[in-house]
């Protein structure tokens, strides 16, 4: 029904926050975070892809099912009885599941990419 809205919520505020990163980063002169250099604005806009991406998916997939309309009230569950209960029931459990796996996902990707640079940094250390 609804579930999509979570993580799309989701991807609406890490795109701000990604935009106000780059801001940032570009004010202070920035270029690395940390040993690795891998800058936040950059590992943001991977989980934004991931967000908006798995999102607009989601939405295809409603509509493609019927639960979603291109006329008022746009979700179908909002035409029967207690279907707004419903919705919001599937947007608390599946939507904040979806959301937070997704970002557990970029926080593992995030993990992964930070141990390679430092290996990479340490094995470029050794070489000298």
């Amino acid at each position: 029904m609804a579930c999509f809205l979570v993580p799309l919520g989701e991807a609406i505020v890490t795109t701000v926050v990604q935009k106000v990163a780059e801001n940032k980063e570009k004010k202070v002169g920035s270029e690395k975070t940390g040993n690795t250099g891998i800058k936040w604005s950059r590992r943001l806009s991977w989980l934004n892809k991931m967000l908006w991406g798995g999102s607009i998916m989601l939405v295809l997939d409603h509509i493609w099912n019927g639960e979603v309309t291109f006329r008022p009230p746009f979700f179908t569950a909002l035409g029967t009885t207690g279907g707004l209960a419903n919705m919001l029931h599937e947007m608390a459990t599946l939507g904040v599941a979806m959301a937070a796996a997704v970002t557990a996902i970029w926080g593992v990707i995030i993990l992964i990419a930070e141990l390679r640079a430092k290996a990479r940094v340490r094995q470029s250390l050794q070489q000298l």
